[in-house]
């Protein structure tokens, strides 16, 4: 693997090695970081970076998970639906346990809808609101790393959409703005396996592979490629932990497949996280100080 097998808590070099985040050596020394990572919904945080979470928490470095919405409005099966977003948050707590979190904050948004249709929802909230509050959890933790979501919001839900918003615009209010990373997944195989799956349908009625065109990440972009095989068990117990998620009447959910796979497979599957780091100036230039 090339430079980019690091976990994306420290500056990019020339070269590097598997070691990782917290074997971080300055003049010899060992140094723990703080990385928070922002994310819309319960079990977003199991299917994008549980790997490097938990990665980073074994190898000495503070974890902060921070939750925009509740998920209420998630797809899922009768049994789970009567309060929903209570179940969800329960859920959460058991994934973000086995990652080793040290500290979750939950943001309390209104879950906007698959579509945006809440009109209460995270979605329509001022990007300079949401921001300002993830901004005084980075400086309540000294953060050193922050995480949100590339520009596409992975496949377009507009809660994912506005996290990237509200976190590129919590950086540049942080008094000492962390690095800033965006999870991602690379554009060109999930393209290929959405119409591969629709050509053989197995997708549900209305189903447009070529919406994943213009999702997620070109893989020449991405800069950061982690590499979570070693913690691999704790990943999978994220996954699991979101039981609503992988439940739904009459279709089958993404996280039911993916904790199902024999463990070979499960490994070569979701063994990787990706990420790109965010130069100072992209954020800066997204940025726009006449928005609430």
């Amino acid at each position: 693997m090339d430079r980019d097998a690091t976990p994306p808590d420290r500056q990019a070099e020339p070269s590097t090695t598997r070691q990782g985040p917290a074997v971080l050596r300055q003049n010899g020394s060992m140094t723990s970081r703080t990385l928070v990572f922002v994310h819309a919904h319960p079990d977003d945080e199991a299917l994008l970076t549980a790997g490097t979470m938990a990665r980073a928490a074994r190898e000495g470095h503070r974890v902060v998970l921070v939750v925009a919405t509740n998920g209420e409005a998630g797809l899922t099966s009768s049994a789970f639906a009567p309060d929903l977003g209570s179940t969800r948050q329960t859920e959460l707590a058991a994934s973000a346990s086995a990652l080793g979190v040290a500290r979750t904050v939950m943001l309390d948004y209104p879950d906007s809808g698959l579509h945006g249709e809440n009109p209460d929802g995270f979605c329509h909230v001022g990007r300079f609101t949401i921001g300002r509050r993830i901004a005084e959890v980075c400086a309540e933790e000294g953060a050193d790393v922050l995480v949100g979501y590339d520009p596409s919001g992975g496949y377009g839900h507009p809660d994912h959409v506005q996290v990237h918003r509200s976190v590129r615009t919590a950086q540049t209010l942080c008094p000492a703005p962390p690095r800033l990373f965006e999870a991602t997944l690379p554009r060109e195989p999930i393209a290929r396996a959405a119409r591969a799956a629709a050509l053989s349908r197995l997708t549900p009625a209305g189903f447009d592979p070529a919406e994943f065109a213009t999702a997620w990440t070109p893989s020449r972009d991405i800069t950061h490629r982690v590499d979570v095989r070693g913690v691999m068990s704790s990943k999978t117990a994220a996954l699991r932990a979101h039981a609503s998620q992988a439940a739904a009447d009459g279709t089958t959910r993404t996280l039911a497949v993916l904790t199902r796979l024999p463990a070979p497979v499960r490994s070569l599957v979701l063994g990787t996280e990706f990420y790109v780091a965010v130069p100072a100036a992209a954020t800066a230039s997204s940025t726009s100080v006449g928005e609430s």
